[in-house]
């Protein structure tokens, strides 16, 4: 009996293994990365996440493999190469921001395979926070920026924000502006579009409506074609508040946001607990960066004749093409 006993407790070692993803013995841990689209932050959290891997001790080549996909900000393609990973029996999917993660989870669900994500900023909204799949969050410091931008623009009344109307993160987001604006003095024009070919009309409506800034959230279909957003407002004269570091070195005059290489490495290190069988995602929960820093783009500050407050300037990140 004690032998039954034992083989039975051992196989039920190896399901609970199997459940949360370890490979198999000798063989290198299959991971799907897919990536919404190609940017400059999206890039540093993949990135960053490559590197918590290593920073965990983790060996490519030896300990795992990467299938990197990028979906082209294309949802169809986001649906079509989750569904290719699921049928190649990865061990772990990997949803770089948040259509690729529910992608990845809708394919991945059925087979029980782990979802780690990145960059998902509101995942109870997005249906993300139960299962077996966790990841980190990138909510931005929504009272930060407003603080950020009442500084910079002492006079500014109206905030203008583009957001996909299909993304929960986004709509939450805008709903938290809404709420919190109006204790520093601002209203929020907000304006809706639905694919990326929409945002530059969006743009042209806000800039029509005179608001003195915009300030861009982290949606993907908008900062996709950031340039051409920032080419118009340029022209007109409107800065435009970014999120992070990357929105900023391309022409977005400040941004209180966080590191994306940070979160990117934060999230490896979750996934090598998963991929060592430490642990099931549904045993991880989401983590969500609580600390930010202050970007500024002096050339483009200059050029729109802002000035910068001498406590923020001491403490900000320059970010210009000449930093």
């Amino acid at each position: 009996m004690k032998k039954v006993l034992t083989f039975a407790l051992a196989a039920a070692m190896t399901l609970s293994l199997a459940a949360c993803g370890a490979p198999s013995a000798g063989k290198p841990y299959k991971i799907g990365l897919l990536q919404y689209g190609q940017h400059a932050s999206l890039d540093n959290c993949r990135e960053g996440f490559l590197q918590g891997l290593e920073d965990a001790g983790l060996v490519e080549g030896t300990d795992y493999t990467v299938d990197y996909q990028n979906a082209g900000f294309d949802n169809a393609m986001d649906t079509q190469i989750a569904g290719k990973f699921s049928s190649e029996d990865v061990d772990m999917m990997v949803g770089v921001a948040t259509p690729s993660a529910v992608a990845c989870y809708t394919a991945a669900e059925e087979k029980n395979i782990p979802v780690i994500y990145v960059a998902v900023s509101d995942p109870a909204a997005a249906g993300l926070d139960s299962g077996n799949i966790t990841g980190t969050s990138d909510a931005l410091p929504v009272d930060a920026q407003l603080q950020l931008i009442r500084a910079m623009q002492p006079d500014a009344k109206t905030i203008g924000i583009l957001y996909t109307t299909s993304e929960p993160n986004s709509v939450s987001t805008i709903a938290e502006y809404q709420e919190k604006a109006g204790s520093y003095g601002f209203t929020i024009d907000a304006v809706g579009v639905t694919t990326p070919a929409e945002v530059p009309q969006g743009a042209d409506t806000l800039i029509s409506h005179k608001v003195d800034c915009f300030s861009n959230l982290t949606d993907n279909n908008v900062v996709g074609v950031l340039p051409s957003i920032l080419e118009k407002t340029s022209e007109a004269g409107i800065p435009v508040y970014g999120s992070e570091i990357e929105q900023v070195k391309i022409g977005c005059a400040a941004s209180a946001g966080i590191d994306y290489v940070q979160l990117g490495k934060q999230t490896g290190a979750m996934a090598a607990k998963v991929i060592r069988g430490e642990a099931t995602c549904d045993q991880i929960p989401f983590e969500t960066i609580d600390s930010y820093s202050t970007y500024i783009n002096s050339d483009v500050l200059d050029a729109m004749g802002i000035s910068v407050p001498s406590d923020i300037a001491a403490n900000a990140v320059e970010a210009s093409a000449a930093a």
